[in-house]
């Protein structure tokens, strides 16, 4: 009975050290449609490392701009978005593009009464005459406004759909990664489409970012994304999403008419020379 006992209470004690060695952080994912890719990778890299965290991902519906206010303050650990210089300098960003730079690759989301008003467009100023909706926290909004286009800035993300519907700007740019499945969600919209002939390219990473605090998480997950590179996992992971699988099989980038912005938001920090990290769609055209 003694012997049980001891079993018992040596049992518990490890089990409490363990706990103990086990640190819990938290994200949310209210609506973001990349969160869940931006969670697997979250976990790719903490199954990389020798740490032990735990990731509790919590569902209140913040705006992106509640949820950077939460990480600046500690009360969340970690968040995801595409990144520009005055994020990057008000939390720390893990320096790996999550899409492989693949958000830097626009589409557009209209409705489909509007295709022969795109089908007009054969230059960037003509591009111009046409209105762009974006959130209004958006890095990308200060890109498109920085090349001239004329962009209506909206606070939720959601209102977005049934604003471009209703007409009340010309299209809605998404990542080209995005679109194909925010409409599958969306059956009531019926009028919305993707857009067929145009594409914006220019460079904007998707990173993981933590409070300016956080400086060995921001470490641990910088290690174990760049494990997960190595070793391929990352590449699997990112070739084997379906947002991705779909983007390959539906954008047709290859025969869109590109117009090239430039990011003037963009970090000197930005890990340009590593090519690995990024993906070029168009490279065997």
């Amino acid at each position: 009975m003694k012997y049980n006992k001891l079993c018992g209470l040596l049992l518990l004690l490890f089990g409490n050290i363990a706990l103990a060695d086990e640190t819990t952080i938290h994200a949310n994912d209210s609506s973001d449609p990349n969160g869940p890719y931006a969670v697997k990778m979250i976990n790719l890299a903490l199954n990389h490392i020798d740490k032990k965290y735990k990731l509790v991902v919590t569902k209140e519906p913040f705006t992106q701009a509640r949820i950077l206010q939460e990480v600046s303050s500690g009360m969340l650990d970690v968040m995801w978005t595409a990144s520009n210089v005055e994020l990057e300098n008000t939390l720390l960003p893990i320096r790996i593009p999550l899409y492989k730079g693949l958000l830097g690759y626009r589409i557009f989301i209209i409705n489909k009464n509007t295709q022969a008003k795109f089908d007009k467009v054969k230059t960037l100023d003509d591009l111009k005459h046409l209105s762009i909706g974006q959130g209004k926290t958006w890095p990308d909004t200060q890109i498109l406004e920085a090349n001239g286009l004329t962009v209506v800035k909206v606070n939720k993300y959601e209102s977005l759909f049934y604003m471009v519907e209703g007409g009340r700007f010309d299209a809605f740019s998404r990542g080209v990664h995005e679109p194909f499945g925010e409409l599958e969600k969306r059956p009531n919209l019926k009028d919305l489409t993707v857009e067929k002939n145009l594409m914006l390219v220019y460079k904007m990473p998707f990173y993981l970012f933590v409070g300016k605090d956080s400086k060995v998480l921001a470490a641990d997950l910088t290690l174990g994304l760049n494990r997960a590179i190595a070793d391929g996992s990352f590449d699997q992971t990112f070739f084997g999403d379906p947002s991705v699988q779909n983007v390959m099989a539906n954008a047709n980038m290859k025969n869109r008419l590109v117009f090239k912005l430039n990011n003037p938001t963009l970090s000197k920090e930005t890990p340009l020379d590593r090519k690995e990290l990024w993906y070029d769609p168009q490279a065997d055209k």
